[in-house]
């Protein structure tokens, strides 16, 4: 197995250092840094810090599964700078998508770096879209823009039924549009101009 990049494992490290934190400060740790809805504790530094907060060990435990597992690779492909760029960009407008779905239908304080991750997922697929994937759950192997079209595809059903409720699902869809609007922006294409 490759060593660990150095973002991925900084990125580890930093999560599970402020779980432990929250284990200690708790509440209020979470009313600071957790993303509150537009005018319910909300803070500007909060679209950056929730992906930072986890609600449980296994919130924890399967985003840092797969920030290894996607991110690692994609860190190795575009370095660390570019890799960074894009984690946040898919972290930021995955808040921005939470706050917007907030104002619209209500909504609780946000925490977790699913929105980041998903749009890790996302660029995994459209870099290596063929390579196979065998998710824990269900355990079928299947090829990555498979994976991500059938996960991005449950989000988005998930997000409209109100199934799974207490999961942003709708963070989870906007950090795959950061992720993909990222992808456009560094080849050039619409929405965006030629670089």
């Amino acid at each position: 197995m490759p060593p660990l990049p150095p973002i991925t494992q900084a990125l580890l490290l930093v999560n599970v250092a402020m779980f432990c934190l929250q284990l200690f400060l708790g509440g209020w740790l979470e009313r600071v840094l957790a993303l509150w809805p537009l005018g319910y504790g909300f803070l500007p530094w909060q679209v950056v810090s929730y992906a930072f907060l986890h609600g449980s060990v296994g919130h924890l435990f399967f985003n840092m599964l797969g920030l290894w597992m996607f991110g690692s690779e994609l860190e190795r492909l575009w370095g660390g700078r570019r890799y960074l760029q894009f984690y946040f960009a898919s972290v930021l407008t995955a808040a921005l998508t939470q706050l917007v779905v907030g104002l619209l239908v209500g909504g609780a304080p946000t925490v977790g770096a699913s929105g980041g991750l998903f749009g890790l997922l996302l660029a995994f697929g459209m870099m290596f879209p063929n390579r196979t994937i065998m998710p824990l759950f269900p355990p079928i192997p299947m090829k990555a823009k498979t994976f991500v079209m059938v996960f991005g595809g449950l989000e988005l059903l998930f997000g409209v039924t109100g199934t799974a409720s207490g999961v942003a699902h709708f963070a989870h869809l906007g950090g795959m549009l950061g992720g993909f609007l990222m992808i456009r922006y560094w080849r050039g294409q619409p929405p965006f101009g030629r670089r």
